[in-house]
């Protein structure tokens, strides 16, 4: 499956110490010729944290699309009825955001922006970036792997010694999750 002219939207919440793993992939994907739409929560679009301030990422970001980032609920609420997406990723995904989509909680831009694209049946690429991921999240993650449309990138436990219910995706296995889900098919292994 090609990349190229695939409509991708690209949704950011607020795993922040991600961020500076997850832009290179948009940067890849850019390259491949794909135009993404860049969606970022409402956390990850306002808060400065220890790992940059927002006005940078959103910078670069856009830098990187051409296309403005969408940060609000009526911007993302289009998207289904405009047809605007292909495939919608969420990396990072974190464990709020998960809970959210798991029980239907649609009230941030980045969920709406899931919802919306879901109507047409298309496929969401989940990108898995929260420290209790093998406690508080484990169910809604599992209901998540158990529904329609939704894939999962790679993910490992990325720190299990200090850490030992965080769960991080493989953000290099991005494009190849991509390539599969966009033919409805779950990129394996899912755990690394």
């Amino acid at each position: 499956m090609e990349i190229k002219d695939l409509n991708i939207g690209f949704a950011m919440t607020g795993s922040f110490c991600t961020f500076k793993k997850v832009i290179p992939q948009i940067k890849e994907l850019k390259k491949l010729e794909a135009n993404i739409i860049p969606i970022m929560s409402f956390n990850s679009y306002n808060l400065d944290t220890k790992f940059g301030k927002a006005e940078e990422f959103i910078k670069e970001i856009e830098d990187i699309t051409k296309n403005k980032i969408i940060h609000t609920i009526q911007g993302a609420e289009p998207i289904g009825p405009k047809n605007m997406t292909d495939i919608l990723v969420v990396a990072p995904c974190s464990g709020n955001t998960i809970a959210k989509l798991a029980n239907s909680i649609i009230d941030t831009p980045v969920t709406m922006a899931v919802k919306s694209h879901l109507r047409n049946q298309k496929p969401v690429v989940i990108g898995i970036s929260t420290n209790d991921a093998l406690s508080g999240s484990a169910e809604n993650i599992g209901k998540l792997l158990n529904r329609k449309n939704y894939f999962f990138i790679p993910f490992s436990q990325d720190n299990p010694i200090t850490k030992p219910t965080s769960l991080v995706c493989k953000f290099d296995h991005l494009i190849p999750t991509i390539k599969e889900a966009i033919q409805r098919k779950q990129v394996q292994p899912i755990l690394i």
